[in-house]
This record gives C-alpha cells, sequence and structure tokens, in this order.
C-alpha cells in the first residue's frame, strides 16, 4: 500500500533559502560567504531553524513503524491501512505528544505568530524583527555554521508570514487562496519541478545534507530557551523559559532524527505521476498543476519571499558590528531569475 502524507513546508521553506540566498548575493551582502560556505546549515535553518513539529504522528501497529507528520492527525496506517497509536516523546519520564511540542516550541522559533495563548504578548512586532534577530546573532558569533543556521532561521520566519498572510505582500490567487490544503501540493509541485528545474537543484542531494547538519547551540538561544543571557535578554526580558532546555534539545534531536525519513515521503509525494498529489489537489493533473502555479504568480510569489528575506537579512547586518562594515559586491544573477 502507498504511503499517504499530508504536505510540510520541507519544499518551499528549502526554496524560499536558495533564493534568499541568490537575492542576498545579487545585493551583494557581506554575509552570502556564510551562507555559500555552509548551505546545508542554512537550508536546514530555512526548515528546522523553526518547525520543530518534525516528527512522527502515529506508530503503525501492524508493522511497528512510525508514520506521518507531527500534528497532522492520522487516522489508519498509512502502511497496511490498520490501526495506528499515537507517537509520543519520551523524555526524562515523560511523555509528550507532538501537539504539546508545538504548543511549548512553535511560537518561540517563529517570533512573530503561532505562540500558545499563555504565551501570546511574546510575540515580536515585525518592525522589531530585526532588532531580535540582530541581538541573537550579537550573543553568539563563535561559530560560523551556527550563523548560516540562524540566517536560514530568519529566512523561514519571513517565507511563513508571507505564505501564511501573517504579513502582507503576497497578491497571489491559487486555486482557492494563497495558502491552503488544496493548493499547497500544487505550489510544491511547481517549486519542485519547475523552479528546482531552472535551478539545477539536486533535491536528493539537497535533503541528505540538510539532514547531515548537526544541532546548532543558537537555536534555544534565541528561542529563549536557556540561560537568560546577553544584548537579547537585555532588549527581550521576557519569556524566559531555562528550565524548558533539556526538553528542547531531545526536541531538536528529534527532528534531526525523523527529517531523513521526512524526505523519503515528501520526495515520493512530489513526483509527477503521484496519486496523492492529484488527490489532494481536487483531481489535477501534474501539467495543469504547473500552469495554474504558473498563471496564479508563483513564480512572483517566490522572488517576493525571496527579497523580503533579503530585506530582512541586510536590515539586521546592519546593526551587527562584525558584519555591516564589511564591503559589498553586487551581481546581476538574480535579476535573470525574474522572469514573468
Amino acid at each position: 500500500m502507498r504511503l499517504v502524507l499530508n504536505m510540510s513546508g520541507l519544499i518551499g521553506h528549502t526554496m524560499y533559502g536558495i533564493l534568499a540566498a541568490k537575492a542576498a548575493k545579487g545585493r551583494g551582502l557581506p554575509i552570502t560567504p556564510i551562507i555559500e560556505r555552509h548551505l546545508p546549515s542554512f537550508l536546514c535553518g530555512a526548515y528546522l531553524g523553526c518547525d520543530i513539529q518534525v516528527m512522527p504522528e502515529a506508530v503503525c501497529v501492524d508493522t511497528g513503524r512510525e508514520v506521518g507528520f507531527g500534528t497532522v492527525p492520522l487516522e489508519k496506517s498509512p502502511i497496511t491501512g490498520g490501526a495506528v497509536k499515537p507517537w509520543t516523546l519520551e523524555h526524562e519520564g515523560r511523555s509528550y505528544r507532538p501537539k504539546e511540542i508545538h504548543e511549548l516550541f512553535y511560537g518561540r522559533a517563529h517570533l512573530v505568530f503561532g505562540w500558545a495563548k499563555p504565551e501570546v504578548n511574546l510575540s515580536v512586532p515585525w518592525d522589531h524583527l530585526a532588532d531580535y534577530c540582530a541581538r541573537a546573532i550579537r550573543d553568539d558569533m563563535s561559530s560560523e555554521r551556527g550563523l548560516a543556521y540562524a540566517l536560514g532561521w530568519m529566512v523561514h520566519i519571513v517565507g511563513d508570514s508571507l505564505i501564511k498572510s501573517i504579513q502582507p505582500g503576497i497578491r497571489m490567487h491559487l486555486l482557492d487562496g494563497v495558502y491552503t490544503p488544496r493548493n499547497r501540493i500544487v505550489q510544491d509541485q511547481f517549486t519542485f519541478h519547475t523552479i528546482g528545474g531552472e535551478l539545477g537543484v539536486d533535491w536528493i542531494k539537497t535533503f541528505r545534507d540538510m539532514a547531515a547538519t548537526p544541532v546548532e547551540t543558537i537555536q534555544p538561544h534565541y528561542m529563549r530557551v536557556g540561560e537568560k543571557r546577553g544584548e537579547l535578554a537585555q532588549l527581550f526580558d521576557d519569556g524566559w523559559k531555562p528550565e524548558l532546555q533539556p526538553l528542547l534539545a531531545a526536541v531538536l534531536a528529534e527532528n534531526h532524527r525523523w527529517l531523513p525519513y521526512h524526505t523519503t515521503d515528501v520526495l515520493r509525494v512530489v513526483q509527477r505521476d503521484s496519486d496523492e498529489a492529484k488527490r489532494v489537489s481536487g483531481g489535477l493533473e501534474f501539467n495543469a498543476m504547473i500552469k495554474i502555479a504558473e498563471s496564479a504568480g508563483m513564480r512572483d510569489t517566490l522572488v517576493t519571499i525571496a527579497e523580503q528575506c533579503a530585506d530582512l537579512m541586510e536590515q539586521t547586518l546592519t546593526q551587527v558590528p562584525e558584519w555591516r562594515k564589511l564591503p559589498r559586491q553586487p551581481t546581476d544573477g538574480w535579476n535573470k531569475l525574474k522572469r514573468s
């Protein structure tokens, strides 16, 4: 029996990272060499830097295999069609469901949205996002690889905020909106096959390299989980929860463990002849999906996201003394991607 998967944001966020890197290079931003030297960590940050729910959702009773994607309900085994039981993360004598983990950590990573109700007041205003990012980075400049990961984290925040209409800027209407359960697979097919094809993206290698990167120590700091310290604590002094650091460490380790399995599922579903893609899209054939996405302005949407990611990088680096005086070397390569 084929595996059935509700698509995550893996393809979209990875492409946001790829294009944001090109936009940053086009502007000659001095952080570009850091991104290029540690591209897998940058792209991993653009996904796992925020999405802490990358873990199984259930266990197939018949086979004992972990299945699904954290927080996405699963009533039957995608392997056998039989029963499933809830998957839990075991930590220090407690069991945690993905939904509980999501409520604890999702907003802490996404900053501007996604907080559980008791912590909504900790949301970072959009016009202070660069202030937050700059201070988190200035507090932990010791690892260049970690900095690349943090730059990817920033890409995720911007991409999610725009595609989910948390922030204005995206005018696309694809099938039934900007970002819907039905059109997400269409976005993924266009992004994976059309834009990925034009750019020569080796998706299998890209995902494999991302999954091989380590957890970065900067992540608990920018999530305000850990010791309250540094310039970030001076400007954003509320909401620090050092008692959650051991649990977060277990969550991040699980994210990295599950990512290779999840990428395998995603690569299967996004194939041109995927029955699952056709079902989720409401019966659309592959060529129709590509045409609809192009006509709806998906290409312009990706460019807008990339440019706004570069905006945040630029606003952030001006507040990092080690970066702001570095020379810039703009290129014209990014403009060649902006065809309609």
